[in-house]
């Protein structure tokens, strides 16, 4: 399974992705990991991939504040990420890949399926399976230390599978759900901020089989 991994801006190191990402190289997964994905990426490149891992949000990188999406130069824009899955591609959005909003950046908004909202303080945030979904097949319910992200999710097409918690007054959140868009399919994860989350053992396996649920395996 080829996969590209998107990652690095202002507020999330691209290292923490790389590294946390590893251990799906044993899973068969061959991660191919773009940090400066404004420059680099061209629309018939994304074909060269089974899915993609967006953790990035719209910052051009870790010096530079700029807008990744500029239409003046960016080659790969939101609805090209939306026509490489309607064709039949997988996409997972983690973490910072749901840092957009209908009044930042309204095409990745669409995409995404939500607007974040913000979050609090780092703390504990527990995670809680809903539904039978397949991506949280043998997953218990798991705590992290983490960024509890806020969103306001808009889109009416959503499959929950995980929720967020934690007592920091932010309440109970989406933490995790799955579109069909097209022939293709999108899953949303809010977990990642730190190195630490992906040494969770459950939390590997939900991007495990959210991997192979965006490729269709499961």
């Amino acid at each position: 399974m080829k996969i590209l991994v998107i990652c690095d801006d202002f507020w999330h190191p691209g290292e923490i992705v790389a590294r946390g990402l590893k251990p799906l190289e044993e899973h068969g997964c061959e991660l191919d990991v773009v940090m400066h994905a404004r420059d680099l990426l061209y629309p018939a490149m994304l074909r060269d991939y089974d899915a993609i891992i967006n953790a990035k949000s719209n910052v051009f990188s870790p010096a530079n504040q700029a807008p990744w999406f500029d239409a003046s130069v960016t080659a790969v824009m939101p609805n090209d990420f939306r026509s490489y899955i309607e064709e039949g591609h997988g996409f997972l959005a983690l973490h910072a890949g749901n840092c957009y909003s209908r009044e930042r950046q309204a095409d990745m908004a669409r995409l995404t399926g939500n607007s974040f909202l913000g979050h609090p303080p780092q703390c504990e945030v527990r995670m809680e399976p809903v539904g039978e979904h397949p991506i949280m097949r043998n997953v218990r319910p798991f705590a992290v230390r983490d960024e509890h992200y806020c969103i306001d999710v808009h889109a009416r097409d959503i499959d929950l599978f995980m929720t967020s918690s934690s007592d920091t007054g932010a309440g109970t959140q989406m933490a995790g759900y799955t579109r069909s868009l097209g022939k293709g399919r999108f899953c949303c994860l809010t977990p990642g901020h730190n190195y630490s989350v992906y040494r969770e053992p459950e939390f590997l396996n939900v991007l495990k089989n959210a991997l192979d649920w965006c490729v269709g395996r499961i």
